[in-house]
């Protein structure tokens, strides 16, 4: 007996239903993307793993899916590195090119490469697949959708204030009222850990501190301590525990706190602006929340930091993150060249969409009209029908077999058709069609003119 087939783990299978939901979700962040401004570019789903590796931290890289070489490129496997136990070494051996993590590193590789081709500042938008060999649990896939836009050659905090307004516009668009865009600055983060006198364990200090909703206080504290920061250190940085208050009080306690850092000072300062600017011109279903123990894990982001949460009762990781990355295509020779950029989490936003029952019931699309088939003649009256109520624009379809009329209406029933055409031998002769309603279970004989009305 035939083992049954599976897919990979971490990996899904859509139904129709399910790609009618995600197009749903997509066609409305394409559309926005584009009103303000953001042209569409595509990438490979595979990159040379030169231009992946040592872009996402430690963790990152870790994460990453390489691709095993093939043919004659096999006999450059490091069997040294093999007998001596280095199997990071050997791995990276067998491979030269990987999945991508993500979408801003391709696109940060676009740029240099096609630097003479495209105008700065330079606005994109991309909606392709991304990989990552993660654990895989609810909300969190092997293969997903990131849905990102991305300003090049613009050091403005007004690309941040419309970033702020575009996430706002989606969700409103989306019918998510109340999500959470929490904000903070990755110099402010640098300026705590100046004043703490931890500046050389950033990374860690960031990565540890970015947990606090996940392991709690004292959670972040051992991390902290197994990481080789102090306990001083780490006592100055208590009151960031239990930061609360409005955005106006969380900015004057920053400002105290980084008195002495210039560059966390900047860092408040730049906060400050975008959150006024916002304040000014208002959001429609967003709140705004500035969160000081937000880092995110990546390594390249050097300004405003942004992420969003599902509204309250939704126990869902983040549906939207990105920020400001001053020099990321300097990684690939072309300097001081700053950008900002956020993505949309399709895949969470489908699943708190759908825990909260927000899918309009037009989303799934289905036939309007089915016409049974009653016999070779018949069914060549209903195709010639079909096709004109195709041009109109009806969804319409004839069913494949002459077979009994129950099995053909159960179908219809299945597929919640809402009208079957019944076209037989009398319908021909008097040119017109038994239109059955299936909601109301009427029935009525109509023209084709008066089919057209009722269908359109």
């Amino acid at each position: 007996m035939a083992q049954k087939p599976k897919i990979p783990q971490g990996t899904r299978d859509f139904s129709s239903t399910e790609v009618a939901k995600r197009s749903y979700i997509i066609d409305i962040i394409k559309e926005q993307f584009q009103l303000f401004g953001f042209n569409p570019i595509e990438t490979p789903s595979f990159e040379n793993s030169e231009t992946l590796l040592g872009k996402y931290g430690e963790e990152g890289d870790r994460l990453i899916f390489k691709i095993l070489n093939s043919g004659e490129k096999v006999k450059k496997a490091d069997l040294t590195a093999l007998e001596e136990g280095n199997l990071a070494k050997f791995s990276n051996s067998l491979s030269e090119k990987a999945l991508r993590y993500d979408l801003t590193v391709p696109f940060a590789r676009y740029v240099v490469q096609h630097q003479n081709e495209i105008d700065f500042p330079f606005k994109r938008y991309q909606i392709q697949p991304v990989w990552r060999a993660d654990r895989p649990q609810k909300g969190r896939f092997r293969e997903f959708y990131q849905c990102d836009a991305d300003v090049v050659g613009s050091r403005s905090l007004w690309q941040e204030v419309e970033f702020v307004h575009l996430y706002d516009k989606v969700f409103a668009k989306l019918g998510l009222d109340g999500v959470t865009i929490k904000m903070n600055n990755r110099k402010i983060l640098s300026g705590i850990a100046e004043v703490i006198g931890a500046s050389d364990k950033l990374i860690d200090f960031t990565v540890a501190l970015d947990k606090l909703d996940k392991i709690g206080e004292a959670g972040v504290k051992k991390e902290m301590l197994t990481k080789g920061i102090s306990e001083t250190a780490i006592e100055k940085v208590k009151p960031l525990f239990n930061f609360t208050g409005n955005t106006v009080e969380k900015i004057a306690k920053l400002k105290e706190l980084l008195v002495a850092s210039e560059e966390g000072m900047k860092g408040v300062e730049e906060l400050e602006f975008i959150i006024s600017m916002i304040s000014k011109i208002s959001l429609n279903s967003a709140n705004l929340d500035l969160d000081i123990t937000l880092a995110r894990g990546l390594n390249y982001y050097t300004g405003a930091i942004f992420e969003v949460s599902a509204p309250d009762g939704v126990h869902m990781g983040s549906i939207g993150g990105g920020g400001r990355y001053d020099d990321l295509t300097g990684i690939f020779g072309l300097k001081d060249i700053s950008g900002v950029g956020i993505s949309f989490g399709l895949d969470r936003i489908y699943l708190v969409l759908e825990e909260l029952a927000k899918f309009p019931e037009t989303v799934i699309g289905t036939t309007k009209a089915l016409f049974i088939n009653f016999g070779k003649d018949e069914a060549l009256y209903c195709l010639r029908t079909i096709a004109k109520l195709r041009e109109a624009g009806v969804q319409s379809e004839l069913y494949p077999d002459s077979a009994k009329m129950n099995k053909q209406m159960k179908y219809a029933n299945k597929r919640k058709v809402p009208f079957v055409i019944l076209a037989g031998a009398s319908e021909m002769k008097n040119d017109i069609f038994t239109v059955k309603n299936m909601d109301k279970g009427t029935q009525e004989e109509l023209t084709f003119e008066e089919l057209i009305v009722l269908l359109c």
